[in-house]
C-alpha cells in the first residue's frame, strides 16, 4: 500500500470512528438513560416497526448510493437522476406504510402501532433526501464533516427524547428521538455540502448504476430482512417485553459489531475501489485491512460477552437483567459481522453485484432454520442458531472473495487466528471472575482492567505484525497530538 493510499485509509477510519462514536456513542449513552425512565415493554413497541423502516430505506436507496461510491467518474446528471428517484421512491413508500399502519397493529396486536407508524414514517422521506450528499462525501472519503453533522444530530436528538421521557411521553419519547436525529442529520448535511439538485433525469444514467445497484437492492433487501426478522418473530410470538430485552441486547452489541463493521464498509470501500485495477497492491491493502480490523473486533465482542452482566446491571438497572444471556449469544455472532463486511466489499469492488446477490440469498435460505427454532424452541435457541449460521456465512463469503484477489479463505483464518485465540483466553480469565461473589462495582472495573493487562502482556510477546501497526499508528497520534 502507497503511502498516500495508506494516509487516505487511517485518515478516513479515524474519522469515520469519531463518526460513529459521535453519532451511535452519544445515541447509545442517551439510551442508557432512556432505559432507567422507560420500561422494556415500550422498547418492545418500537422495535416491532424496525423492519418495515429498514426494508424501506434499502427500497429507496436501491444500491444507488454504492454505484455512485464505486463510480470512477460520476457526472451531475447522475447525481440529480439518483436525488429524484430516492425523493419519489420515499413518498411511495411512506404513502404504503401509511396505509398498511393498521394491518401492522393488528399482526402485533398493539393498538398504538398505526400512529407510530405513520409518524416514524416520515424518516423515510427525510432520509431520502440526505442521500446524495452523504454518497458525496464518502466518495472524498470525508468524513471529518459527517462526524461534525454526527455529534450535532446526536447530542439534540439526544436531548429532546430525555425531556419527553422525562415529561412523560413513554414510548413516544422513542420516536421523538429518532425523528429530529435524521431531521437534524439531513439539514446539517445539505448546510455543509455545495452540491444542489438541478431538476433533470437520464434514463441512460438510471441504467447504468441501477444495473449495478439492482442486485445490491436485492441483496440488501434480503440482508436487512434477515437481521431484523428477529424483530417480528420475537414480537409475534412472545410480549412486547422480552423482544425490548432483545432490542436493549442488540444496542449493547451494536456499539461494537455494527459500528466497527460500519467504519470498515465506508472506509475500505472507496478506498479499495481505487485500486482495483491493481492486483497485488489491492490484495495486500485487503490483507492488512482484516488482520488489523479483527484484532480489535475480537478483543471487543469478546471481552463484551465477558462483563455484560456487571455491565448490564451497573448501566441500566435490574429489570434489564434477561438482556445479558442474549448479549453474550449475540456477542459470538457479531464478532463476525465485520469480516463479512469486509469480503463482500471485495465483491462489489470487483463489480460482482451478481455474485453478492447469489451469496445472499444462499445465505438467507440457510437462516430460515434458526428463525424456525426460535418460533419453536424459544428466544435462546435461535441465536445460537444464528451464531451457526454466521460461521457458515463466513465460509460463504471468503470462498468467492478469495478467488476475485488471491487470497484463499485457509490464509484468511490462518492470518486472523492468533488475535482469534488470544482474545478468547483473555476474554476467560476476565468472565471466570463472575464467579467470585463480588458487588458488579468492583466486578466490572476488575474484569477490564485483567483484561488489558492480559492481552498487552501476550501481544508485547508475540509481536503480531498487526499489533505493532496499530500500536504504531495509536502512539504517532498521540505524537502529533503533544
Amino acid at each position: 500500500m502507497t503511502e498516500s493510499i495508506k494516509d487516505k485509509t487511517v485518515k478516513g477510519v479515524g474519522w469515520s470512528l469519531v463518526d460513529n462514536i459521535a453519532s451511535s456513542g452519544i445515541t447509545f449513552l442517551v439510551g442508557l438513560i432512556l432505559a432507567r425512565l422507560l420500561t422494556p415493554a415500550e422498547y418492545g413497541i418500537m422495535a416491532m416497526i424496525t423492519i418495515f423502516i429498514a426494508v424501506s430505506n434499502s427500497i429507496i436507496d436501491s444500491g444507488f448510493s454504492n454505484a455512485l461510491v464505486r463510480k470512477i467518474d460520476v457526472r451531475r446528471i447522475d447525481y440529480n437522476t439518483v436525488f429524484f428517484f430516492n425523493l419519489i421512491v420515499s413518498l411511495v413508500m411512506y404513502l404504503l406504510l401509511y396505509i398498511a399502519s393498521p394491518a401492522i397493529s393488528v399482526f402485533f396486536k398493539e393498538p398504538i402501532l398505526v400512529e407510530i407508524v405513520r409518524v416514524i414514517g416520515w424518516v423515510l422521506v427525510i432520509n431520502a433526501l440526505a442521500i446524495i450528499p452523504r454518497t458525496i462525501f464518502v466518495r472524498n472519503v470525508d468524513f471529518k464533516t459527517q462526524t461534525k453533522v454526527s455529534l450535532i444530530s446526536s447530542i439534540a436528538s439526544g436531548i429532546i427524547g430525555i425531556c419527553m421521557a422525562l415529561t412523560g411521553f413513554g414510548v413516544w419519547s422513542l420516536v421523538g428521538q429518532q425523528l429530529f436525529r435524521q431531521l437534524l442529520n439531513t439539514v446539517f448535511l445539505w448546510v455543509y455540502c455545495s452540491w444542489r439538485p438541478v431538476v433533470e433525469f437520464s434514463k441512460n444514467s438510471f441504467k447504468e448504476l441501477f444495473g449495478f445497484g439492482s442486485k445490491l437492492l436485492l441483496s440488501g433487501l434480503l440482508d436487512t430482512i434477515y437481521k431484523d426478522i428477529y424483530y417480528i418473530v420475537i414480537g409475534r410470538f412472545y410480549t412486547s417485553a422480552q423482544l425490548g430485552q432483545y432490542t436493549r441486547a442488540q444496542q449493547f452489541n451494536m456499539i461494537f459489531s455494527s459500528n466497527l463493521t460500519s467504519v470498515v464498509q465506508r472506509v475500505s470501500y472507496p478506498v479499495l475501489s481505487s485500486i482495483q485495477e491493481e492486483p497485488e497492491r489491492l490484495r495486500e491493502a485487503y490483507r492488512k485491512v482484516i488482520k488489523s480490523t479483527m484484532l480489535i473486533t475480537f478483543a471487543c465482542m469478546l471481552g463484551l460477552a465477558a462483563v455484560a452482566k456487571p455491565l448490564i446491571l451497573i448501566l441500566i438497572g435490574d429489570k434489564w437483567l434477561p438482556a445479558v444471556d442474549f448479549l453474550q449469544i449475540i456477542c459470538f455472532s457479531g464478532m463476525l459481522y465485520p469480516l463479512h463486511a469486509i469480503n463482500l466489499n471485495i465483491l462489489q469492488v470487483k463489480g460482482r453485484s451478481d455474485l453478492f446477490l447469489k451469496l445472499e440469498i444462499i445465505k438467507k435460505i440457510i437462516a430460515i432454520g434458526p428463525i424456525v427454532v426460535g418460533i419453536l424452541y424459544g428466544i435462546e435457541c435461535m441465536l445460537w442458531g444464528s451464531v451457526v449460521t454466521s460461521f457458515v456465512a463466513y465460509f460463504l463469503n471468503s470462498y468467492y472473495s478469495a478467488h476475485l484477489i488471491n487470497y484463499p479463505t485457509i490464509e484468511q483464518i490462518k492470518d486472523i487466528l492468533p488475535t482469534f485465540l488470544i482474545s478468547l483466553v483473555t476474554a476467560l480469565f476476565m468472565w471466570s471472575f463472575t464467579l467470585l461473589d463480588l458487588s458488579e462495582f468492583l466486578l466490572f472495573p476488575l474484569q477490564i482492567i485483567v483484561g488489558i493487562i492480559i492481552a498487552f502482556i501476550i501481544y508485547e510477546k508475540t509481536r503480531l505484525s498487526e499489533y505493532m501497526e496499530l500500536k504504531q499508528l495509536a502512539l504517532s497520534l498521540l505524537c502529533r497530538k503533544k
